[in-house]
């Protein structure tokens, strides 16, 4: 495992990234509504990247889990989909749960973030599904300090979704970021408090809590890419890169 600490020079060069991600998040959010496609966003993002002079993290991303190279710029996951989803001609729908993972590299720095929202009309089980994983997510920030252990994280993940009723998986979590989208460590979405390699200043890593409504099962569509629920029902993906400190964490991504 080779885990690399940054220098608080080195954390304040990755801040453009985070605030670009943040950015681009918070357009798309702003967009998407009934009727608006897929690719639609994906081409948005695009140009934002293209704009900005940042550089993809996801277009050319080729992992032995997936069937790349990815070929698109932004995840798109919806409803029974939940994480890499590939974007493709789908119009939204009033009521859909639609998730957007995205990461990008600026100036050799990369960030990664991950939101969930409901398009149109909400359903309860829907917005707590989400609110879920964005408790999970704030309470594991809120370990992420030195002192604290992976397994600390994983803990109180695993904790919040049991609480509010939900299995989670643990075949896909967060990571080590820096220089490339994803290192060392893993940080699973499950685990014992008080394991696992102890967070130091200058680490800097993406949590990402996700979960589906009814199952921890999962499926992958043939495009290779795309993952789903085993049992039809909606997932949610919340996701900050931070970075620890000597005192509260960074959260690289946060949105205004």
């Amino acid at each position: 495992m080779a885990i690399e600490l940054l220098n608080p020079t080195q954390i304040e060069q990755m801040r453009p990234a985070g605030a670009f991600v943040a950015d681009v998040l918070t357009t798309l959010l702003a967009t998407v509504e009934v009727g608006t496609d897929l690719l639609e966003l994906d081409a948005l993002a695009h140009k934002m990247i293209k704009e900005r002079g940042a550089e993809s993290c996801y277009i050319d991303y080729a992992p032995s889990f997936g069937r790349g190279p990815f070929g698109k710029v932004l995840c798109t996951s919806v409803n029974d989909a939940v994480l890499h989803g590939l974007p493709h001609t789908y119009r939204v729908k009033d009521g859909d749960l639609v998730s957007f993972d995205f990461a990008v590299s600026v100036d050799g720095w990369v960030c990664d973030s991950a939101v969930s929202t409901i398009v149109g009309t909400p359903r309860d089980e829907d917005q707590k599904l989400i609110a879920t994983t964005e408790l999970a997510l704030a309470r594991a920030i809120e370990v992420a300090r030195p002192g604290s252990k992976i397994g600390d994280i994983g803990a109180v993940i695993g904790e919040t979704a049991r609480e509010a009723g939900y299995s989670g998986n643990t075949q896909f979590g967060g990571h080590g970021v820096g220089r490339t989208m994803h290192g060392d460590p893993h940080i699973p979405n499950d685990g014992r408090a008080g394991r696992g390699f102890p967070l130091k200043p200058g680490l800097v890593i993406a949590i990402e809590p996700w979960l589906l409504n009814s199952t921890d099962e999962i499926v992958m569509d043939p495009d290779g890419w795309t993952i789903r629920s085993a049992d039809g029902s909606r997932g949610a993906h919340s996701e900050h890169t931070i970075a620890i400190t000597d005192g509260d964490p960074i959260v690289m991504t946060a949105r205004s």
